[in-house]
């Protein structure tokens, strides 16, 4: 039960949720996601095996809670983890939530929801919610948690970098102003700005050095975003993990990033890491990085990052405590 999906939603959210499900449905499981948002889709239809059904109204969900179609899982994130909590409670079925961030109202439904299993993106993001447990529920045991870092194949965005300083979703939040600032500040290099699934989108078109690309699935960024892209800008000022950045990476894009606590587990050491209230330090950074002599290393570097990142221990553990959750409501 999610709000949004792929190929129409490109959030990292949505193809982090999408990687685990076409995952068990790989293994032989069938997968079905319910959309909440009725300008998701208009129409049912199938990706990577998962058979994706729009919205309709607010009895959609009953054909999976009795019967012979009942689920055996619910699946849930974000804005549908209340009520997919509820609905599991009802029917008496387990619910798995996929955690994306760590804000408070994630970890009440912790509490509140008691799902069977809860998925982590980072190990960070699992420590802060223990910690934050230890506070506010020392009483009680956690859910039983495992972490999954979202699995982003490096043939599926492999290109030949270009010349472009790049932001991927142009809000505030994801540092369009720092985007624009340095655009301003370096007004001979070319710029790439690329609108986002979510957020209100921040347009100059006062900048001849800047151009602005819609929204662009993600199964085309290889080919019309990273193939123009020299240098990836990740001045978030929150960031849980960091898809687009690692994505980057695997063409061998070096990443300048603020260093928050998800973009530096997933970057490591291949990160350029600069503060975004900073702009003399990104503007150093980046010029840095364009030093015929710095470039190679820095994309050397990002792109052996990428390619040791294998998520296959990661996924069989998400489809060993699937089943488990299936078979016994546990992933024990």
């Amino acid at each position: 039960m999610l709000h949004a999906y792929p190929p129409g939603h490109n959030a990292g959210a949505e193809w982090a949720a999408h990687s685990l499900l076409r995952e068990l449905a790989g293994c032989g499981h069938e997968v079905d996601v319910l959309l909440s948002d009725p300008r998701s889709a208009d129409s049912a239809y199938e990706i990577d095996g998962v058979s994706v059904y729009p919205y309709r109204g607010k009895a959609d969900p009953s054909r999976w809670m009795r019967g012979e179609g009942r689920a055996h899982v619910i699946v849930t994130h974000l804005e549908n983890t209340a009520r997919a909590s509820v609905l599991g409670e009802l029917n008496r079925i387990p619910v798995v939530h996929l955690l994306h961030n760590t804000y408070e109202k994630s970890k009440s439904w912790l509490v509140k929801g008691l799902p069977s299993l809860a998925v982590y993106n980072t190990d960070w993001m699992r420590r802060d919610v223990e910690a934050w447990w230890r506070i506010h529920r020392g009483d009680r045991p956690m859910p039983w948690g495992i972490t999954v870092h979202p699995p982003v194949a490096v043939e599926d965005y492999h290109a030949s970098p270009g010349d472009r300083i790049t932001l991927v979703n142009l809000t505030e939040e994801k540092g369009a102003k720092v985007f624009y600032a340095l655009a301003e500040r370096m007004p001979k290099r070319k710029f790439l700005g690329v609108i986002g699934g979510y957020g209100a989108q921040i347009v100059r078109e006062d900048l001849p050095n800047v151009e602005i690309l819609p929204h662009t699935p993600g199964d085309r960024m290889a080919k019309e975003v990273y193939a123009r892209t020299r240098v990836l800008l990740a001045p978030s000022s929150y960031e849980s993990y960091g898809r687009v950045a690692v994505e980057a990476m695997c063409s061998g894009i070096p990443v300048v990033a603020h260093p928050t606590p998800g973009l530096r587990e997933s970057l490591g050491e291949a990160g350029v890491f600069a503060d975004r209230d900073d702009l003399d330090a990104w503007e150093a950074a980046v010029k840095r990085l364009f030093s015929p002599k710095v470039y190679p290393q820095a994309s050397k570097a990002a792109a052996a990052h990428a390619a040791e990142q294998d998520p296959k221990p990661e996924l069989d553990l998400w489809c060993q405590a699937m089943e488990g959750v299936a078979r016994r409501g546990s992933p024990r």
